[in-house]
């Protein structure tokens, strides 16, 4: 199976229904962080086999479950999930934030070259980000849950919602969290091709 066999066979038992031309950016955005990859480590992932599972796919996992326009998208990296979810939804404004200047050199050259309007790039330290409030916050391998509220909540709007991709159940971390915080929902996320456990987690002011 090629990757774009691959990519598309993922996309289809996630029901996520993408067309040729949002696919193809999918695999540019794919070619472009291997080989980004090779100088900037963006991602300790190194096979592009590996990344559609482990980075396209399971961004893209979540995507079904969160509701938003503008939407943050905090220690981004390689763009894992803020770079996908503006390529899957055109109709959002994604912010991708990250303090590395590396890793935001390559976020803003991908938006160019993927022609992605919708994607902002910021080089700093999220509680230092002075930006209109978000609908939607969400991270992945950010940071635990009650850093993760506290850090951003300056920017989250009312009757917004953080979304957190996480491996395993969190227990401990929701169990964490402050009390003025409470858990919308945490879903269990099936990935195609990976083998582990995800889960979102929603969480929201009380």
């Amino acid at each position: 199976m090629t990757l774009e066999q691959e990519l598309e066979a993922g996309l289809a038992q996630l029901g996520l229904e993408l067309s040729a031309e949002q696919i193809d950016r999918l695999n540019q955005y794919l070619a472009l962080l291997n080989k980004w990859n090779k100088t900037y480590n963006l991602t300790a992932v190194r096979e592009t086999e590996r990344m559609v599972a482990y980075h396209v796919l399971d961004s893209l996992s979540a995507l079904p479950h969160i509701q938003g326009v503008r939407v943050l998208d905090v220690g981004s990296g390689g763009g894992m999930p803020g770079m996908l979810f503006a390529i899957a939804r055109p109709d959002w404004q994604l912010t991708l934030i990250d303090a590395n200047h590396k890793k935001t050199t390559f976020l803003r050259q991908a938006a160019i070259e993927l022609g992605l309007n919708n994607v902002e790039v910021h080089c700093e330290r999220v509680e230092a980000l002075a930006a209109p409030a978000f609908d939607v916050i969400t991270s992945r391998a950010f940071a635990d849950l009650a850093e993760f509220v506290r850090l951003t909540r300056h920017v989250l709007a009312d009757g917004g919602v953080w979304a957190a991709l996480k491996g395993v159940y969190p227990y401990e971390e929701i169990a964490q969290l402050p009390d003025d915080i409470r858990v919308v929902s945490v879903q269990a996320l099936h990935v195609p091709g990976l083998d582990a456990e995800r889960h979102l987690v929603t969480l929201a002011r009380v």
